[in-house]
């Protein structure tokens, strides 16, 4: 509990200081931001868990966590932060990626750094767990028991 609560007060300042950061900026463009973020962070992840049977734990993570990472460092050095008009910091100039949105890079790397977690791991996920959970995503059988405690 304690480090949920920890969570929870360093997420909701980093908010604060974003949402500071952010004030005057074009609301849509920070949705479609926002949305790059999450496409890059879960989108692989849950297309290989739908449609690659060799797709492992591995794999997530590395998926998630690098396109996660990829997206937010590529926000960051892109003109949407500085060296633009409208950027949020004016009069700074770090931009080194010159495009607004990180998703075109950040999605497809996020795809490759799945497959790759997942071909290097030596680990192979048990085919009665994936049977199950394959069950549980497509009907919602069984879903009662992970939240019966």
């Amino acid at each position: 509990m304690k480090v949920a609560r920890r969570t929870v007060v360093v997420i909701g300042l980093l908010s604060i200081l974003g949402g500071i950061g952010a004030q005057g900026q074009n609301v849509a463009f920070l949705v479609a931001l926002a949305f790059a973020v999450a496409a890059s962070a879960n989108l692989p992840t849950i297309l290989y868990s739908l449609f690659w049977r060799k797709f492992n734990t591995q794999g997530a993570i590395w998926s998630m966590y690098g396109g996660l990472g990829s997206a937010i460092l590529l926000i960051a050095l892109s003109p949407v932060v500085s060296g633009g008009e409208k950027s949020m910091i004016q009069g700074a100039d770090f931009s080194v990626f010159p495009l607004s949105n990180p998703g075109i890079v950040s999605i497809p790397l996020a795809f490759f750094l799945g497959w790759l977690g997942t071909t290097l791991s030596r680990t192979t996920e048990d085919p009665m767990k994936q049977a199950e959970m394959e069950v549980r995503s497509l009907t919602g059988v069984g879903a009662e028991k992970a939240t019966d405690h």
